[in-house]
């Protein structure tokens, strides 16, 4: 986990009047491309040029940007920025939504995920996603961290199964809850348990990538802590890609950090760099809490 602490976050200046908020519109005009690196030499998805509309409106703007190998990645900027859409780019979630389209290069490991051909279920197999509200089914635990592997055939017995249960549960830190009693429903757990089983329910197909939106914005503080720990050993094994409100909680848990304003991605860097010593105005201002 990062070892920035909250403590070296910059202060928010909560004085800040009308009059001396930033001029928004006259810094994005100025904007002539992404501050910082946005390639990393161990890729595992590599994103170029991205273009994302709803019909005539668009929502993201000629965004590049690398995801390495067992990374952790915090994409941070106010609501509405299009985190959120650009993570839903990775595996295609924005294919549901029927006046969506995306333009660009998305790759997995230097293949296009948008190819014609591409088999979706086997991407998002790959490519796994923890929502804002844990969603379990309306199954059993055993049942909810059974279900990928039993449709993606990754079982050839019942005793292989359980197994893959077993180990989901036990590297989603849930096991010890729930061993004795993984008949009982899923969506009778608490909220933080619902999303540790979300995440169990995740990685039981062996992901490579994890993408995380706001996991922990429904959770109290505990359940947030044990998220965190969490996306602190999984990033140890798997690409993450979280987005979050919270600085506090992109600087304790990423390796980089991506920020994105009107769906621009205005700058990208180390963590510790970004929240202590950003290069964008508009950066330093969101971190500020002059806007946002």
């Amino acid at each position: 986990m990062n070892s920035f602490t909250d403590a070296a976050l910059p202060a928010t200046d909560s004085t800040a009047t009308t009059k001396e908020a930033p001029d928004l519109d006259a810094q994005l005009a100025k904007f002539t491309g992404t501050v910082g690196n946005v390639r990393v030499d161990n890729a595992k998805m590599s994103m170029t040029g991205v273009d994302v509309h709803y019909g005539d409106a668009q929502a993201i703007h000629n965004v590049d940007l690398d995801l390495g190998k067992n990374e952790v990645m915090a994409m941070i900027g106010p609501s509405g920025c299009g985190k959120s859409t650009f993570l839903r780019c990775l595996n295609r979630m924005n294919d549901t939504i029927e006046s969506c389209k995306v333009a660009g290069s998305l790759t997995l490991d230097g293949e296009d995920i948008y190819e014609r051909n591409q088999d979706v279920v086997l991407l998002r197999a790959r490519v796994g996603i923890v929502f804002q509200k844990p969603n379990p089914f309306p199954k059993s635990i055993y049942d909810n961290v059974a279900y990928g592997p039993r449709i993606h055939g990754l079982a050839a017995s019942k005793s292989e199964l359980d197994d893959i249960v077993e180990q989901s549960l036990k590297r989603a830190s849930l096991w010890s809850e729930v061993a004795d009693r993984l008949d009982n429903p899923g969506t009778g757990l608490s909220g933080g348990q619902q999303q540790r089983l979300c995440i169990a329910r995740t990685i039981a197909v062996s992901p490579e990538v994890i993408l995380m939106d706001e996991p922990c914005s429904a959770l109290d503080p505990i359940a947030t802590a044990k998220i965190e720990e969490l996306i602190d050993e999984l990033g140890k094994n798997y690409t993450i890609a979280i987005v979050t409100h919270s600085m506090q909680q992109a600087a304790r848990v990423s390796d980089r950090t991506a920020y994105f304003h009107l769906g621009r991605l205005v700058e990208v860097g180390v963590t510790n760099d970004i929240f202590t010593n950003p290069t964008h105005q508009l950066t330093e201002n969101y971190i500020t809490g002059r806007f946002g």
